[in-house]
């Protein structure tokens, strides 16, 4: 395993992808092949850098995906502005799948990751 850690990017407003572990080509080792990694995720911290409280929410599923029941981390949470929450545990997401989020303004709420990063 290998340390990662994902630096800040916005929550956008329309659900976007913002973490997925995919490698487009798995080409080029000799004498083995290659796996997709997998990532497992021990922190996550999001930041309100506005000056009013935002909502946001993260899921975990198919690419650009908001959909009910697949929700992680926050959902539908009210962070106050400028306040700071972070998660910790242990999730595993692998190269089929994507973190998402959503946040009700754009470019007022900041996500980083700290993972670690493998290959089964």
């Amino acid at each position: 395993m290998k340390i990662l850690n994902v630096q800040p990017q916005y929550v956008p407003s329309a659900a976007a992808n913002l973490l997925n572990p995919d490698v487009a080509s798995l080409s080029g080792p000799v004498g083995f092949t290659m796996t997709q990694p997998f990532l497992v995720i021990n922190h996550v911290r999001i930041t309100n850098k506005d000056t009013a409280a935002r909502t946001v929410t993260f899921y975990k599923g198919a690419s650009g995906g908001s959909a009910g029941g697949t929700e992680v981390f926050w959902a539908n949470y009210m962070i106050a502005a400028q306040d700071v929450r972070d998660w910790y545990g242990q999730m595993r997401v692998d190269a089929a799948d994507f973190i998402t989020g959503i946040c009700d303004a754009a470019s007022k709420v900041t996500i980083e990751f700290d993972c670690e990063i493998g290959v089964s």
